[in-house]
């Protein structure tokens, strides 16, 4: 009898002694893989390749779930790895992946239908993502949650863009249209069959991940060949700062067969048990406390921890209280936000086993300035302008999409949907604002706050004839934005300051062009975000 067959029996008697009755649960080698039964109420069982580290099968009630020309796994697989696997206590089977600069963890807990997963990294990975994917089987698990069929590419007749935007029955459709903000992540799953089988993705914290609390990455992608569930955790995708290395996760693959699980009661503190490479357990880490202010009334407080290994967030009570989550020893940057706009940055240290004290207090606008109009609100996103209530799960040139313009907003009497909420160089520039002043101002100042920008476009203006200069070139994102639901960038707001005698008594005009050193043919070239837009005098 062969040693993994001992180890299985063995697992097999201290399941049976600690629980009173008979579980399946442990593993076994068969065909070059580890087969894994879970012990599961609903059998879990899969298996995981000695040599790569993928996984080449999952049954679940007995069910084939796995898509069989590719498996699910870590990046696009390992290609090799050095792959062992343990029992612990009687009650976890880990499985542990190693190559030169990462190692990736599948844990099962006796009795539970999920598998738990953790990848720690020295180096980002030679592909240029850092992402667990689960391919599966479209004819079991055709559908999608939370949003649908806006991210379904399969049956599509042509391509809007690159390979990665697709038209399906009319309608663009694209896997970056399934992203949600981290800090609303909860489930996102694949679903189908009779019983409405879910197989769900949680990730109950991203502290390794880039890009802070509103990042998002795709989630879900029925493609047709293959049902496509991810964790997305560092990506080229709008990125904004560097990568983090370290541990990312733990992140639980969980199978039901009607319901879907929440993130709120995910719990994963039994992995210090495991020796996981860089887990941190909660009994070495602290918190910060205290209360936010400068938020504007109807608007959500956000705080934001980060430095180069690790970030964290939270919402900010109705009052301005807040608790951070558990976090990692160390002096981190902490952002307040209100709703995704910044308004306030300080510095704060972090102490294991500590509660550290600490208020932040943010401003919008000083006291001493005088608005005369403002488009739009101060939140960090494209609020209430035209098309931002559809851009998150459609292209652009989408036919659902309101007509981009160019188009003319007259202060006091258009609807905010006659604002446009993304400036095209090659689409719908220029956007012209019409007003009315009761007197000549002198000198002022029109600020316009971007959330994002693509090949170098930033505004500049034009003030009854007078063309303002050309505003800064701002930071580079290397990644495409607006044409994949994405509005998260670097936030640039540009102030250009208008001469006195240039504003008039009367009516005055002013046009916003995108302008950049880059061309481009429609949506795909040169554009920015729309924030807000305000004039004003000190």
């Amino acid at each position: 009898m062969g040693l993994l067959s001992l180890v299985h029996i063995f697992a097999l008697c201290v399941s049976l002694f600690a629980s009173g009755v008979f579980s399946a649960f442990g593993y076994t080698s068969s065909g070059g893989n580890f087969i894994i039964d879970a012990g599961s109420a609903n059998p879990l069982i899969f298996s995981v390749s000695q040599s790569s580290c993928d996984i080449r099968s999952i049954k679940y009630r007995g069910t084939e779930l796995q898509y069989g020309p590719q498996g699910t796994h870590i990046n696009s697989g390992l290609g090799s790895a050095t792959v062992s696997v343990n029992l612990i206590a009687g009650k976890y089977i880990k499985v542990t992946c190693v190559t030169s600069t990462l190692t990736h963890y599948l844990v099962v807990r006796q009795g539970d239908s999920s598998i738990f997963l953790a990848t720690y990294i020295t180096a980002q990975p030679s592909i240029g993502e850092l992402r667990f994917i689960a391919r599966l089987l479209p004819d079991k698990l055709p559908n999608e949650h939370p949003f649908g069929v806006v991210s379904t590419t399969s049956g599509s007749s042509s391509t809007v863009e690159g390979s990665d935007v697709f038209v399906v029955n009319g309608q663009t459709r694209s896997k970056f249209y399934s992203s949600n903000r981290f800090i609303d992540q909860d489930a996102h799953c694949v679903f189908g069959g009779s019983d409405l089988m879910h197989v769900c993705i949680l990730t109950p914290q991203q502290e390794s991940s880039s890009g802070g609390p509103f990042f998002r990455d795709i989630n879900t992608n029925n493609a047709g060949a293959s049902t496509n569930l991810y964790n997305y955790m560092n990506s080229g995708h709008t990125q904004t700062e560097p990568y983090r290395m370290g541990l990312h996760g733990p992140y639980i693959m969980t199978f039901s067969r009607s319901g879907i699980p929440s993130v709120r009661t995910a719990d994963v503190s039994f992995f210090a048990e495991l020796g996981i490479t860089g887990f941190v357990p909660n009994s070495a880490r602290g918190t910060v406390s205290g209360t936010a202010s400068g938020v504007a009334s109807g608007m959500q407080g956000v705080v934001h921890w980060f430095n180069p290994t690790a970030q964290y967030w939270t919402k900010t009570a109705s009052n301005g209280g807040f608790t951070s989550p558990p976090m990692k020893p160390g002096t981190y940057t902490m952002v307040l936000y209100q709703t995704e706009f910044k308004i306030a940055t300080s510095t704060v240290t972090v102490h294991a086993g500590g509660r550290t004290t600490v208020n932040i207090a943010g401003t919008v606008q000083p006291t001493n300035r005088r608005t005369l109009w403002q488009i739009g609100v101060y939140d960090g996103q494209p609020t209430g302008f035209r098309n931002a209530d559809k851009f998150l799960r459609m292209h652009p040139s989408d036919s659902r999409m309101a007509p981009w313009g160019p188009l003319t907003y007259a202060v006091g009497s258009s609807p905010l949907s006659d604002f446009p909420m993304a400036q095209f160089q090659s689409v719908n520039s220029p956007t012209t604002i019409r007003f009315n002043l009761g007197s000549a101002p002198g000198q002022a100042t029109l600020r316009i706050a971007t959330t994002l920008a693509f090949a170098g476009s930033r505004p500049q203006v034009v003030v009854n004839g007078w063309t303002g200069p050309a505003s800064p070139a701002p930071t580079k994102i290397d990644s495409r934005g607006v044409t994949r639901g994405a509005y998260r960038g670097h936030g640039e707001v540009y102030d250009v300051v208008i001469p006195a005698g240039r504003l008039v008594q009367g009516q005055n005009t002013v046009e916003i062009r995108s302008i950049s050193g880059s061309s481009g043919a429609t949506f795909l070239g040169p554009n920015f975000i729309y924030d807000a837009v305000e004039l004003f005098t000190v």
